[in-house]
């Protein structure tokens, strides 16, 4: 059986590697697209600020630059993990990402965490089919 094979998925659409971390935007492999924790940044963008619902729609537009980059697409999405700096904005978090993900969401996790890069209220990551 020949080796499954990974290609780099790069958009100028979304930023690029966070501060020029060693990692991809996203990496296509065995069917699916796995797309690194998008932050509230706009392309070129070095200060993260806004509220919970101003990151989140940012995080969207960048997921979805990053999937159409890799031959996929939100409705496309099978399982995201949200980080929330602070869960009791959960509420505001979930109103924004509800109207992204369509009638039939992915599979989700979220978790609050002690903290996110540049002070981040949220940061997404998201495993979407080809």
């Amino acid at each position: 059986m020949a080796a499954e094979t990974k290609s780099v998925v790069r958009t100028e659409q979304a930023p690029g590697p966070f501060q020029g971390a060693p990692y991809s935007q996203a990496i296509r492999a065995g069917g699916f697209v796995f797309v690194s924790g998008q932050l509230g940044l706009s392309p070129g963008d070095g200060e993260i600020s806004g509220s919970i619902e101003e990151q989140t729609e940012q995080i969207f537009v960048n997921l979805q630059a990053i999937l159409e980059a890799a031959g996929s697409a939100l409705d496309r999405l099978v399982k995201t993990t949200v980080f929330l700096a602070d869960l009791g904005e959960f509420a505001a978090m979930n109103k924004v990402y509800a109207r992204h993900v369509g009638g039939a969401p992915p599979a989700r996790s979220t978790v609050e965490v002690a903290a996110l890069p540049s002070g981040a209220k949220v940061e997404i990551e998201a495993i979407a089919a080809l």
